[in-house]
This record gives C-alpha cells, sequence and structure tokens, in this order.
C-alpha cells in the first residue's frame, strides 16, 4: 500500500481532519512564508495529533540546532531537507539526533534522478522546483529509480491514482488537498480515499 503524508498543516481543524484519515505522516513547514509555522504553534498541533502518526519537520537550509531541538522535543519525529543540504549536513544531523532522514530533490532531468538515488538519506522525496508549487514533473522519470521515494509536486485528487500507480513508497500532497489557500476536509478525504482504493 502507497503510503500517504498530508503536508502544510497549520490550524487545528486540518489537524482534526488528519486524525480522522490517519495518513502515515503528516508535514509542518518551518520554510517559506504560506504554510510556515513557528515553533510554538506547531508544538501545539502535535498535542492534538494522533500519537502514531509522525510529524514531519520541513526545513530548507536551517541551522541544525534548530531542527535537533524540535526533534528533542517532540514536535517532530522525521526531518524533510528542501534546500542546498549536502551529504556532510546529513550526517551532522545524523550526530545530533537520530530519527529518519528525507532529502528532497528537483526533478527535471535523468541526472537529477541518479543523484537522488545516491542520497545517504533515509528516505528521498521527488519534487518538481522547491516544493508546494502544484506542479508536478515527468514522473516516467522516476521509473529509473531503484529506491523507494516519496511522490511529490502537482498531486490532487484527480491524479491521485495514476501517482498510486507508479508505485512510490509514498506520495506526498499539499496545495492540492487546499481552496483558496487553506486545507479542504472533502479535498483531503478524496485524496486519500484514492489513494488506498488503487490497490
Amino acid at each position: 500500500m502507497v503510503k500517504i503524508k498530508l503536508c502544510g498543516l497549520t490550524r487545528r481543524c486540518d489537524i482534526k481532519w488528519a486524525n480522522e484519515l490517519h495518513p502515515d505522516y503528516v508535514g509542518f513547514v518551518f520554510a517559506g512564508s504560506r504554510r510556515r509555522v513557528t515553533d510554538g504553534q506547531a508544538a501545539q498541533l502535535r498535542k492534538i495529533l494522533r500519537e502514531d502518526i509522525p510529524a514531519v519537520g520541513v526545513f530548507v537550509d536551517e541551522p541544525i540546532d534548530h531542527v535537533a531541538a524540535l526533534v528533542r522535543q517532540g514536535v517532530i519525529q522525521m526531518v524533510q531537507l528542501h534546500g542546498a543540504e549536502d551529504e556532510g549536513y546529513i550526517r551532522e544531523l545524523r550526530r545530533a539526533v537520530s530519527v529518519p532522514v528525507i532529502q528532497a530533490f528537483s526533478v527535471r532531468s535523468p541526472e537529477d534522478i541518479q543523484a537522488a538515488g545516491k542520497s545517504s538519506a533515509d528516505f528521498i522525496l521527488l519534487d518538481h522546483g522547491t516544493g508546494g508549487t502544484g506542479q508536478a514533473f515527468d514522473w516516467t522519470l522516476a521509473a529509473a529509480l531503484d529506491r523507494p521515494y516519496f511522490l511529490a509536486g502537482g498531486l490532487h485528487p484527480g491524479n491521485a491514482a495514476v501517482a498510486a500507480e507508479l508505485r512510490p513508497y509514498a506520495v506526498d500532497v499539499s496545495s492540492g488537498i487546499e481552496t483558496e489557500g487553506v486545507k479542504d476536509r472533502q479535498k483531503m478525504v478524496e485524496f486519500a480515499r484514492r489513494i488506498r482504493h488503487t490497490f
């Protein structure tokens, strides 16, 4: 079964809906502006999130001390790197905390897939651009990958079943389950339904 990550949750109602749907992961974004949450907001959201749903902290070139602090405080249980973080960053992060690491790659060519395949991160995430754009990359490129991956970029209820048929490890959706910039319960429900009923 393809796993589901609902990303960019910012409100208590978003968490309530996630608790109802029980995705495999939720994402708190600590970068950018539109979906960004503060440490305090994320801590409050984590308190009402089901204990058995890991929270993934999404970062862009964030100081490791800050990332590690959020892990130690129990706010996040996984780390997703969406910037220019390199192998040295991942090694240093692992010395600081012991949680799964997801490294995101912007996919434009077969070379980007090759680079993703070499990452030492626990998981890799394939996306379009810097993430959160609502646009998809050429999904056929992912066929060359020989390791599990998170599929992101341009996902929404309308293409969820097609995405699931690619058999990624997980699908990661954010803007595709929103209406006018905020999470939409019906779109969340429909996205999860279509992923789970593909197989």
